[in-house]
């Protein structure tokens, strides 16, 4: 009994490595696919993205209408827009987006009547300080009134992606600094 135990597992070890080696030498031929990131691709991943990827959120503040409406259809509260009255003028005195705690769900940029938040094809927001994942689109001390709708909607916008990239080079810089 003991002799054929041993020679059932003998085959069944070397079925195994046989089966194991075959897989690996086929794909030892083959050429390989890994993409050397971001040094070797043909062109910007940026570029190879689906356009309707969802990235790093951006703001164009010229066509805002500040009417906190993705404020508030964001469900984790990443975005923040300060709102207040100088010389009985409305405006902002912040509009910041924390992409540390956004998921990247779409839901803000839904109900903005001018598309002025929109979701970019831009990834790259690796830091080692949480504070540069904030995005603040607005700079301390400034106060902007907020666009008219009709007028917004006929107000070109810069190219998507170029928000975001000005924000986190930006923060970036100023991380280096501190």
């Amino acid at each position: 009994m003991g002799i054929k135990r041993f020679i059932r597992g003998t085959y069944q070890s070397a079925k195994t490595i046989y089966e194991g080696m075959v897989v690996t030498f086929a794909n030892l031929l083959r050429k390989p696919i890994t993409i050397q990131y971001p040094d070797r691709t043909e062109k910007p991943v940026v570029e190879m993205l689906p356009e309707r990827y969802r990235g790093i959120l951006e703001v164009d503040i010229n066509i805002c209408t500040a009417c906190k409406l993705c404020e508030n259809a964001c469900p984790i509260g990443c975005i923040f827009i300060g709102i207040e009255k100088r010389d009985k003028v409305r405006g902002m005195t912040e509009f910041a987006i924390d992409v540390g705690k956004c998921m990247f769900c779409g839901l803000c940029c839904e109900p903005c009547p001018t598309g002025a938040i929109r979701m970019t094809r831009e990834f790259e927001g690796a830091t080692d300080n949480l504070d540069n994942l904030v995005l603040r689109f607005i700079k301390d001390g400034d106060f902007i009134e907020p666009a008219k709708a009709k007028a917004a909607l006929e107000t070109p916008t810069p190219p998507r992606g170029k928000i975001a990239r000005e924000c986190l080079a930006k923060n970036y810089e100023k991380g280096a600094v501190a």
